[in-house]
Order: C-alpha cells, then sequence, then structure tokens
C-alpha cells in the first residue's frame, strides 16, 4: 500500500476496518522516525469522526528473532570467507543512522537503543570486547550529531592499517542510498584511501528469510487477541 500514512489508514477505513496494528519499521525507537509515525496516525484519529481501535509497535533493539537475523547474515557471509580475525585488529562496525545530540540531551532514548542492539549483537556472535565498533552515519547540517561518525570511524580503522572491516547497518531493514552508497560505496573508499585492507558491506535485511520471519513473529505478538 503506497501514500502516507494517513492516506493508507483513510483507504483501510473505506475498506471496512476497525482494528489496525501499525507497525514502523524503526529497529532502535527516535522521535524523528518511530514517534513521527505515531503522530500521523494521531492526526489521522483527530479528524475521525469513527475511530480505528489502534495498536502501534514501539521498537525491537534486542528481539531475539531480530537479532538473529542480523547474526545470520554476518554468518552467512563468514561462512564464505572466513570469521574476521578480532585478536588482529579486524573489526565488525555496526553503523546506525545518527540524530542530533540536542535530541538525545533531550530524552531521546535512540542513543540508548542502538547501544542495546549492539551488545545483544556481540553477545550473540560471541565477538571480545573491542570487536565490534558502533558508529552513526548520515549526518546532515551543522548542528552536533551523535559520534562517532561512521565514516570518521572507517577512516580512522583505515589509518591503523586494519587488515579488514565489515560493516552491517542494523538499523536499515532495507537497503537504499544510506546504505549502498553512502556506507558500500563512499564509506569504503575513504577506509581504502586511507591505508586500510578488505571493507566487506553486509546486507541483512531487504527480503531475506531471517529477517521476515522475525518481522512475522513481532507482527503475530503485537496482533495476539485480534488474529
Amino acid at each position: 500500500m503506497g501514500g502516507s500514512v494517513q492516506s493508507g489508514l483513510q483507504r483501510l477505513h473505506d475498506d471496512g476496518f476497525r482494528k489496525v496494528l501499525v507497525v514502523p519499521l524503526y529497529p532502535q525507537y527516535a522521535a524523528s522516525t518511530t514517534a513521527s509515525i505515531t503522530d500521523e496516525v494521531a492526526r489521522w484519529m483527530l479528524r475521525s469522526r469513527d475511530q480505528f481501535a489502534v495498536r502501534i509497535a514501539r521498537s525491537f533493539p534486542t528481539d531475539p528473532k531480530y537479532i538473529d537475523a542480523l547474526a545470520s547474515a554476518l554468518e552467512n557471509r563468514w561462512e564464505s570467507m572466513g570469521r574476521p580475525n578480532f585478536a588482529e585488529r579486524d573489526r565488525l562496525v555496526l553503523s546506525f543512522h545518527g540524530i542530533p545530540v540536542a535530541m538525545a540531551e533531550g530524552g531521546d532514548p535512540y542513543p540508548q537503543e542502538c547501544e542495546a542492539t549492539t551488545a545483544a549483537l556481540q553477545r550473540r556472535l560471541a565477538i571480545p570486547d573491542g570487536g565490534v565498533v558502533r558508529a552513526y552515519q548520515s549526518k546532515f547540517g551543522p548542528a552536533p550529531w551523535l559520534t562517532p561518525a561512521t565514516i570518521d570511524t572507517v577512516t580512522a580503522l583505515g589509518a591503523l592499517g586494519t587488515d579488514r572491516v565489515d560493516v552491517i547497518c542494523p538499523g536499515f531493514v532495507s537497503d537504499c542510498l544510506e546504505t549502498l552508497e553512502e556506507i558500500d560505496e563512499l564509506n569504503r573508499a575513504a577506509y581504502e584511501d586511507a591505508g586500510g585492507g578488505e571493507f566487506n558491506y553486509v546486507p541483512w535485511g531487504d527480503n531475506s528469510a531471517p529477517w521476515l520471519q522475525a518481522l512475522a513473529a513481532l507482527v503475530r505478538a503485537d496482533l495476539a487477541g485480534w488474529a
């Protein structure tokens, strides 16, 4: 169903539905992403005389099946090319979309949810301390954003002569310009130009079976009692 959130809700209403589960596809909650969806639902509800019964999924930063979907993508890649040698300074970079520092200081829980995802994935993959680096991408505008920036991180790793960097973007459930161009092209070039070795971007979501199974399980749980 294309179009805006409000137009989608209106079409469902016109078709006779009166129970709606809204699932924002953002694993980590942020006011600029998940909450913006909630705002759109609320705007539709405010102008409706015949409202839905509505459930809105919040976030799923440590959901076991979501973590398994991330881990499966990495394990499948490592099965074919070998697990990184973390003892020899190979690194796994988890690149999340950034937000302005002012939002985090204002109470946005996004950084904590990114930290929780990082810790859960590190445990799931049994990676030693120091082997996983959390970073933030897609900064724009003059205001300070969460650090470290992904491009600064991979540049620094390249300058250290790191033999291998694997990068995964846990906050993006489907590939887009911010993963395919920003990470797999611009950040790859920055790492290699700085003197780094192997750079591997690891896709994980899209139509992969582990992610679709995770999403289905999340939906089923949120529909409990309705379906």
